[in-house]
């Protein structure tokens, strides 16, 4: 179970088709009995937040906040994962850097941000091709090319 919050007051026309994304993959993976939600936000609350939780005093395009953590021990019938906070700024300014559509960056972004709440990290080589190899395999296969 998931919820798409949008803080910006802009219209995202997009969110629809990042709603089935999202079931797409929660199908996929079977993360059915997980809970976890997407804010989108604008340049000025993800800057705010990446200076306040990450030290790094500029916007980012997205930042996970997991929740879950198995070593208590305590095993629950759903997992809480967490919070995806996307800054629609920053993913309107990449896609146009990166020559593809605004659904295209703003799916990339929601995928990323949930595979960091599912445990994936890019903080080595090896991982980052892992991490990075199934991000495409999921954008794929729900047809959001390149």
């Amino acid at each position: 179970m998931f919820e798409i919050i949008n803080e910006t007051g802009k219209k995202v026309e997009e969110i629809d088709k990042i709603n089935d994304l999202l079931n797409f993959i929660v199908n996929k993976e079977q993360l059915d009995k997980c809970l976890f939600n997407i804010i989108l936000v604008d340049n000025d609350y993800i800057h705010k937040l990446n200076k306040k939780y990450r030290g790094i005093d500029r916007e980012t395009d997205v930042i996970s906040f997991a929740l879950e953590d198995n070593e208590d021990g305590i095993n629950l019938d759903f997992r809480i994962l967490g919070d995806i906070y996307i800054s629609l700024d920053k993913a309107l300014e990449q896609s146009l850097s990166y020559g593809h559509s605004f659904l295209r960056e703003l799916s990339f972004l929601t995928v990323h941000g949930l595979l960091h709440l599912l445990g994936y990290d890019h903080m080595n080589e090896n991982d980052e091709k892992i991490m990075f190899k199934k991000q495409e395999e999921l954008l794929n296969e729900f047809g959001i090319k390149k």
